[in-house]
């Protein structure tokens, strides 16, 4: 009786080269974004075949690091949820933005391909998220007095958003090197917050994420 072909190595092997391509795609998209599937493959240590089996088209490629990107951004939400309703919003937009950054920072290669490849309502979806939770704690800060209140908390949202897009390609043009810091800094100060009271939030943030966000600054 012919035994059966154990698969698994063939499935951890496939994943593995998934992964890669993914991996070699985010670094080598960002560099060029108009680099081509045959050249990501030879990046990625693949023969083109393989290449083109996990993604037939370049349209796939992105839609993937989309996919990636959305889990990402979700996961990163995850942790702001556990403090975006309870800490005072300063505290707590100055901890979302810190939170979110180094997923802005990894998928940053989809601000140049975004629109033009995936279209604008996919990018909306994929933002969703994070602009809803942002709207949330602005909208907050505003009745808090802490957040200027001369725009709707939506439309200061979608400002915001912008100054952290321009940012991001601030980073890619090699015009900006940051962890989050010094953009959070910059984002408080922009929703009406001192710029000594925004420095020493996100100072306060980030020495005290490594004991939970439940942590105040007093």
């Amino acid at each position: 009786m012919t035994k059966p072909v154990a698969r698994e190595p063939l499935r951890r092997n496939a994943r593995a080269n998934r992964e890669r391509i993914l991996a070699t795609a985010r670094q080598e998209l960002g560099r060029n974004p108009d680099t081509t599937l045959e050249e990501l493959a030879r990046a990625a240590g693949v023969v083109r075949r393989t290449l083109f089996g996990h993604f037939p088209g370049r349209e796939a490629l992105l839609e993937a690091l989309a996919q990636e990107a959305s889990e990402a951004l979700r996961s990163a939400l995850t942790e702001v949820a556990a403090f975006a309703e309870t800490e005072p919003a300063e505290r707590a937009f100055a901890g979302f933005v810190l939170s979110l950054w180094p997923v802005g920072d990894r998928y940053r290669l989809l601000l140049s391909l975004a629109r033009r490849d995936l279209g604008a309502q996919r990018v909306a979806e994929v933002l969703a998220p994070a602009r809803a939770t942002a709207t949330a704690i602005l909208d907050r800060g505003q009745r808090a007095g802490v957040f200027h209140t001369h725009l709707p908390a939506e439309a200061m949202s979608a400002g915001l958003e912008a100054m952290t897009v321009a940012l991001l390609e601030s980073v890619n043009d090699g015009l900006l090197e940051d962890d989050g810091t010094r953009v959070a800094v910059a984002l408080l100060i922009a929703a009406g917050v001192p710029e000594d009271r925004a420095r020493s939030l996100v100072g306060t943030a980030t020495a005290t994420s490594d004991a939970g966000p439940g942590t105040t600054d007093g």
